[in-house]
């Protein structure tokens, strides 16, 4: 008899390949895998309500599994921090109901995206986690331009042409740039039923353009509007980009007295 669970799990990206097992590299499915193995004394699968890419971090993700019925979420957590490597951490441990899902049963995701304005964003203390840009940033027009996201469209001009995905429409609730709290910088929160492979990162890097007066702001509109003859500027780097968390309807989660 099994229990399944789902995990809130923060982690440093800096020397991972990504989320999801690889051939060759290091990854956080494979190191939260191999220790779920040595809990559960077999082959366990874990499923992450995202995919991150080679240097992007978690302050919250997702993660469902399900253990041997001895382990409560108490004792699981616990376990779980004792035996994950320094770069992982657990945050939380949540009893669910049998079906649920981590990615399927997420009905919002959140990430945000930092970015460094001075001097000291070349720190090496501060670069593995934001975009060392170093120059200041027009913050009225990189919020004009996250304005436009707001709603649902086609992100097909914002996403890898390569990757499958049974449609390129996306509803954003949140996209909002704002001043951090160190004055260092800027950082993006957006939030949305779905994204797809590089979208954040590759709005950010267009936002940016915009700011810093490259390209005009109603290039933002015309990605939007799969104009051809506009294109996405590179995408930001991988590090500035965090997965915040997802939200999951209360309903899948057992009570901590009917979990007992």
């Amino acid at each position: 008899m099994t229990r399944t669970f789902l995990a809130t799990l923060e982690f440093d990206g800096t020397r991972f390949v990504g989320w999801q097992r690889q051939r060759e590299g290091r990854t956080v499915q494979q190191e939260l895998e191999k220790v779920l193995e040595r809990l559960a004394g077999g082959e366990i699968r874990a499923h992450a309500a995202g995919r991150t890419d080679a240097g992007v971090h978690a302050l919250g993700m997702g993660v469902s599994f399900a253990l041997p019925a001895r382990w409560t979420p108490d004792s699981l957590q616990r376990a779980l921090n004792a035996l994950l490597p320094s770069d992982c951490f657990v945050a939380e441990v949540r009893e669910a109901r049998p079906e649920f899902h981590a990615r399927t049963c997420a009905a919002e995701r959140e990430y945000e995206y930092r970015i460094g304005t001075d001097a000291g964003a070349r720190s090496p203390f501060r670069e593995p986690f934001e975009w060392d840009l170093a120059l200041p940033l027009d913050l009225e027009l990189l919020e004009h331009s996250s304005r436009r996201l707001i709603g649902e469209h086609d992100f097909l001009a914002v996403s890898v042409r390569s990757s499958f995905r049974p449609h390129t429409r996306c509803r954003v609730r949140l996209a909002r740039w704002e001043a951090r709290s160190d004055h260092a910088g800027v950082r993006l929160r957006i939030a949305a039923d779905r994204f797809l492979h590089h979208m954040v990162r590759m709005l950010v890097g267009t936002m940016v353009e915009v700011a810093l007066g490259r390209r005009p702001e109603t290039d933002m509109d015309a990605l939007l509007a799969q104009d051809p003859a506009v294109r996405t500027s590179p995408p930001a780097p991988a590090q500035g980009l965090y997965f915040v968390m997802a939200r999951y309807p209360e309903e899948w989660f057992l009570l901590p007295e009917v979990a007992a």
